[in-house]
């Protein structure tokens, strides 16, 4: 399940996308509400917890590499425009493979799988994040009018990137030594990417009672993973 879920989930979204074609926003909002909830909620309660239990004094401050998953991922954001939290913008027809999009998606879903090896209710997180991103992101490139050929490429790799952590992960022991740092800034990419989805999520940052109930779900549902 560590690796069929994130990989169904964004070749679920793919295929909602294009064989539905959902044009009403607010739905979407509420699923990205939902997602950022649930994958804030399970870095709080289970990935940050477990880290400090697992930390020694003679290592470094974990809160550093917090910090710098966080600033890796605001990089990485100058190059995808914040499609990973589905900020998607433009309706230019594209006529080749947006690469920067492309790579700085797939780095940021490969460094996701890292963790999931040592926390399987990760993957849950993960996936129910990756299905309104992969119907934004669809439904955008559908409306660039992208080569369907190319579209498939990117979401099928993009669907493959976050398995392929968690395999490397695996197969690598030397990961594991570095297990604590690489793990403390997978969170901070994830503190990132959930805290602005969930900002982000209505219009003007207005209370809406149907964004603060999918929250409290999310965090409920991951209290009792």
């Amino acid at each position: 399940m560590n690796y069929l879920l994130p990989l169904l989930s964004v070749l679920i979204g793919y295929l909602i996308a294009v064989g539905l074609k959902p044009k009403v926003k607010q739905n979407l909002k509420l699923l990205l509400a939902f997602s950022g909830s649930f994958l804030l909620s399970l870095t709080v309660m289970h990935l940050l917890p477990d880290l400090y239990v697992h930390h020694t004094a003679g290592q470094l401050n974990i809160g550093i590499f917090i910090m710098i998953g966080i600033l890796f991922q605001i990089i990485l954001e100058f190059f995808s425009k914040g499609a990973e939290h589905g900020h998607v913008h433009g309706h230019d027809k594209m006529t080749q493979m947006p690469w920067l999009l492309f790579v700085s998606l797939c780095i940021h879903a490969l460094l996701e799988g890292f963790p999931v090896g040592h926390h399987h209710d990760l993957a849950y997180g993960i996936a129910i994040h990756h299905l309104p991103i992969a119907i934004i992101l669809t439904t955008f490139f559908i409306h660039a009018e992208l080569n369907k050929t190319a579209l498939f490429f990117f979401m099928l790799t993009f669907a493959l990137m976050t398995p392929l952590g968690t395999y490397v992960s695996g197969c690598f022991p030397i990961l594991n030594q570095y297990y604590i740092q690489i793990t403390a800034v997978v969170i901070g990419i994830l503190f990132h990417i959930s805290s602005t989805i969930i900002f982000e999520s209505s219009e003007g940052h207005k209370f809406n009672i149907a964004k603060v109930s999918m929250i409290i779900l999310g965090i409920m549902l991951a209290s009792f993973l």
